[in-house]
């Protein structure tokens, strides 16, 4: 059965732990006080490139976000036990237009992080502020269309498409269309990010 994590209270938990003020993180982070805020009481999406940038401000790998227990060599994820990364409470909060599965929360030492990411159709994704993260990453589409905004550039990836580039570009991936699309992502953390 999978598992659910709600990241929201978990990066409150590290703050809190860390004696770290709102304005103390977003310094730290680059993320405004009023995302982090939101992004803990659960009414605000964090996207894949937040959440590292948190990790790094809190000198913790982006698997202790997740409460990953990464005890193993390796990791077999069967389909059913997959780790949901869910950010808001069960009450509501805005998906942001993602969701996604953790596919490697159990493998130690990692420098790499892989997810299933389903994203989902939002009302106006030329409205989402474009993320940007020390690493690199590498997309496959699996199903559906996917918009990129990368560095001033967009494209449509469509079913079987792939695109690999460095994280520190600004880039806004976004489902393309009116139905969903599953993609394989697949973030390359360097040692800042390792699990120990």
């Amino acid at each position: 059965m999978s598992e659910n994590v709600q990241i929201g209270e978990r990066i409150k938990g590290f703050r809190t732990r860390k004696l770290m003020s709102l304005d103390q993180l977003a310094e730290e982070s680059g993320i405004p006080r009023s995302v982090i805020s939101g992004i803990e009481d659960l009414s605000v999406s964090p996207p894949l490139g937040q959440i590292i940038s948190l990790a790094k401000a809190f000198n913790v790998s982006v698997g202790d976000l997740f409460g990953d227990s990464a005890d193993s060599p390796f990791c077999i994820v069967r389909s059913g036990d997959r780790k949901t990364v869910s950010r808001f409470s069960p009450a509501g909060g805005n998906s942001g237009g993602y969701g996604y599965e953790s596919l490697g929360h159990q493998k130690q030492n990692r420098q790499m992080e892989p997810f299933l990411v389903t994203l989902t159709p939002v009302p106006d994704p030329q409205q989402v502020v474009p993320n940007q993260h020390v690493g690199e990453e590498f997309l496959f589409v699996m199903e559906g269309e996917v918009e990129i905004r990368l560095s001033g550039h967009t494209d449509v990836l469509c079913q079987g498409d792939s695109i690999y580039y460095d994280s520190n570009l600004p880039h806004v991936v976004s489902c393309h269309g009116s139905d969903p699309a599953t993609i394989l992502a697949v973030i390359y953390a360097r040692k800042e990010l390792m699990i120990l």
